[in-house]
């Protein structure tokens, strides 16, 4: 949810919003959701000692400062690209090509950037490329494919007619996106459903800024929730504890980002305050 967040990239494109937008809309939120998988984390610390993880040595503030020496380059370059687009100085893809010359020059001039690690990047950034954009052609078909057939018209007045709440919506698609995510991605559950939800939340009077924050709490589920929980493998091959168990043991981290939904309806601010008050460049 924090940017660079691909979700909340991938469903500003699906939707034709303003990425700048859904990156400020989604850090007040991340920050939240973060706030309380660190609170759960200190109250289990606490009320099951027995189970705590074993001590990291201990590290000095001057050597912690000495090695994290690294990072500052790394972090100026997250902070230029990012701020990049916040202040309006460039759209999301020039940010994006600054990033990758930056990248390019902190390899440079630490003497790690090789022609194999050049055409390995180059490779890496070409299959990620190829199936976002495989996965919005489909979404695009998809959508054409429902505005012949009219069905996101016939969904939207549907609604409309049963006068159903924001809050009744917003439910019932929560519940929607938790079995999705039992079976599909997270960037696959927005792209095969934008075309007919997107119809659904504008006739409701949604933001779509917000709904953006909503649909990576709701999808994030997805990488947790059995029996396709991408996290819940790539645990399984660090701890090597069976899936089984990992699954109940991520159970209080939905139910957190259940209370995230609950709190961005309670209070959508949390979401559409940063950008309705940040001041708008020349360009989105």
């Amino acid at each position: 949810m924090i940017p660079p967040s691909l979700t909340l990239i991938v469903y500003g494109v699906t939707i034709n919003e303003s990425i700048t937008k859904l990156f400020l809309a989604g850090v007040i939120p991340g920050l939240v959701l973060a706030g309380l998988f660190m609170t759960y984390i200190i109250a289990w610390h606490y009320v099951r000692p027995a189970e705590r993880p074993s001590p990291e040595p201990t590290m000095t503030v001057s050597r912690m400062l000495y090695d994290s020496r690294f990072l500052l380059p790394v972090m100026g370059l997250v902070f230029i690209v990012i701020g990049s687009m916040y202040f309006g100085w460039a759209t999301a893809t020039e940010a994006a090509a600054v990033g990758v010359i930056g990248a390019l020059s902190l390899a440079a001039l630490q003497r790690s950037l090789t022609f194999d690690t050049f055409v390995a990047s180059l490779m890496g950034a070409t299959r990620t490329s190829a199936m976002i954009a495989l996965i919005l052609m489909g979404a695009s078909f998809l959508s054409l494919s429902m505005g012949f057939t009219g069905l996101p018209r016939a969904l939207a007045g549907w609604i409309d007619s049963m006068n159903l709440s924001p809050i009744v919506l917003i439910a019932a698609l929560t519940v929607f996106y938790i079995i999705l995510g039992m079976f599909l991605d997270g960037i696959s559950s927005v792209v095969l459903t934008m075309a007919i939800v997107e119809p659904m939340i504008r006739q409701a009077g949604i933001d779509v800024i917000w709904f953006g924050v909503f649909v990576v709490v709701v999808v994030e589920m997805a990488q947790v929730t059995p029996p396709i929980g991408f996290n819940l493998f790539v645990l399984q091959g660090m701890t090597k504890h069976e899936i089984s168990y990992i699954a109940r043991t991520a159970i209080p981290m939905v139910l957190l980002m259940i209370l995230m939904v609950v709190i961005l309806v309670i209070w959508p601010e949390l979401a559409t305050w940063l950008p309705e008050n940040t001041r708008k460049g020349p360009r989105v």
